[in-house]
């Protein structure tokens, strides 16, 4: 992926992508409208074309003294709304549809004017991340040849201003790329089916995906999960012949300071029937994908190494599937978890927070100060938030706020959701220390109460996401399939240390 600020007039590319926003005339690309013969003008006049977002209007460049051959405006809605999630979005959507057309060297424009010099690196980066999302292809085990998909073009980034504008807009242009492809790397993984993608198999392609990357890692058996103590871990496992796993990565920069340790913990169930508290068949297909947030984890931890983040970085995925079986945990069992407390199981189907509790715990004993946890947790995140927004839970508020943001910048957006301490209440159990759910009421909110008891009192997030790990129906700029999602936000917490609380 390039870099370019060179006149428009000389590019040679097969097609320009130039985002246009409603009200502008024809002129408000010097040069682009006489170089179509007039077309676009015609077109805005018309109607035909009326920049509303992800429109799209291609035509050909008929001045011979142009090198592009054709241009494509890309609407882009109102200009109020111009900024990096939309830019992401637009580049996203724009891709998609070169790559339908299968050019073969696309150039994206950052209008002139559209990106003051604070801006131009965030912006160019967001444009690189959404043009590597559109490269993803969903059917990567269709055997047909007579449509393959269409091969990722050769992209070029085009910006207006000096040669230190060019450098910092490559910059931003490399690092968006890193990050567009570690989040594709994440949505490969959540996208393979169960008997393909089991627990050992996941640690094992996490690993590969770490290994270029600077960071270590460590995979913990059946055996010394069980020298750890995880009970909670293990009780899931139980019901599948498929042994879990323990996934740990290890990012530690030479001359990183001792605190803070950022510790990222992923729930890695690569697939969840519910157990003996089974899902209903219709959709079951899906849970594929439970494994999502640990996929996030190891993509992220790939970015954080190969971007060199210059704080220690801790990441531990539970790994293992939750099956139904003659030795799967029932409702009505007492599992003992790593850190001692004890947790009535009185639903098997809640086994996220259960193997992400031992992992939370597990991520202190290494030295985590500050920790994050993502999952696709609960149905009630999306029954509350909807496809469009992931739920952010956490104490203190200051930590909260601070994910919320560089979410939200990552084009990961979150909404913050409660945590009063009368929620624990519904957690209580006669028998032990906690059951594993407290009903329907709040749902998402009590799994979060859950997971607050292994955090031991650190800054804590937990990210629910499990109505944004998998889009059920097209956008312009996502694909039916795995999002991705959380990738982004994680590897970028790490840049942002001296904002954190202590």
């Amino acid at each position: 992926m390039a870099c370019s600020s060179a006149p428009l007039s000389s590019l040679d590319t097969d097609l320009l992508l130039v985002p246009w926003f409603e009200g502008e005339g024809p002129g408000a690309v010097a040069s682009l409208d006489a170089a179509t013969g007039g077309e676009i003008g015609r077109a805005l006049a018309s109607k035909e074309f009326g920049a509303r977002p992800y429109d799209l209007f291609v035509t050909s460049i008929t001045d011979r003294s142009w090198r592009a051959r054709r241009v494509a405006l890309v609407g882009a809605g109102s200009a109020a709304g111009f900024g990096s999630d939309l830019i992401r979005k637009l580049a996203a959507s724009a891709g998609l549809a070169a790559r339908q057309r299968r050019s073969v060297r696309v150039a994206f424009v950052l209008r002139d004017g559209r990106a003051a010099a604070a801006d131009l690196g965030e912006l160019a980066q967001a444009i690189a991340e959404g043009l590597t999302l559109s490269e993803f292809n969903v059917g990567s085990y269709k055997t047909a040849t007579d449509c393959p998909p269409a091969p990722a073009p050769a992209w070029t980034i085009v910006v207006d201003g000096s040669g230190s504008s060019e450098a910092r807009a490559s910059a931003a242009v490399a690092r968006g790329r890193l990050l567009g492809e570690c989040s594709n790397l994440a949505r490969e993984l959540a996208n393979e089916p169960g008997n393909t993608l089991t627990p050992r198999e996941f640690a094992r392609r996490c690993q590969a995906v770490v290994s270029e990357a600077g960071v270590s890692v460590e995979i913990l058996g059946e055996d010394q999960i069980a020298k750890l103590g995880m009970g909670l871990l293990l009780g899931v496992a139980r019901g599948s012949s498929e042994p879990p796993q323990l996934m740990v990565f290890r990012h530690e920069p030479p001359g990183a300071p001792a605190s803070p340790v950022l510790g990222l913990v992923g729930k890695g169930i690569t697939f969840d029937t519910g157990g003996i508290s089974i899902k209903p068949a219709e959709g079951m297909e899906r849970m594929k994908d439970d494994m999502a947030g640990g996929a996030a984890v190891a993509c992220a931890m790939r970015a954080i190494g190969l971007l060199n983040a210059p704080i220690r970085v801790i990441g531990v995925v539970p790994a293992t599937e939750n099956m139904p079986g003659g030795r799967a945990i029932k409702p009505g069992d007492i599992l003992t978890s790593a850190s001692g407390k004890t947790v009535e199981v009185i639903n098997t189907d809640a086994e996220g927070r259960l193997v992400l509790g031992d992992g939370l715990w597990y991520a202190r004993q290494l030295g985590a100060t500050h920790l994050v946890d993502i999952a696709t947790l609960t149905g009630a995140c999306v029954v509350a938030l909807g496809k469009i927004t992931s739920g952010v839970f956490g104490t203190p508020d200051a930590w909260v706020e601070q994910v919320r943001r560089v979410a939200d910048r990552a084009g990961d957006r979150v909404w913050p959701m409660p945590l009063f301490d009368e929620y624990r209440d519904q957690l209580k159990s006669d028998i032990a220390d906690l059951m594993n759910t407290g009903g329907r009421p709040a749902s998402s909110i009590t799994a979060a109460m859950f997971l607050k008891e292994f955090t031991g009192g650190l800054p804590w997030v937990h990210l629910d996401i499990a109505g944004t790990a998998w889009a059920e129906e097209a956008k312009p700029y996502l694909p039916k399939g795995p999002s991705g999602v959380g990738v982004r936000a994680l590897a970028e917490l790490a840049f942002t240390s001296a904002d954190w609380p202590r």
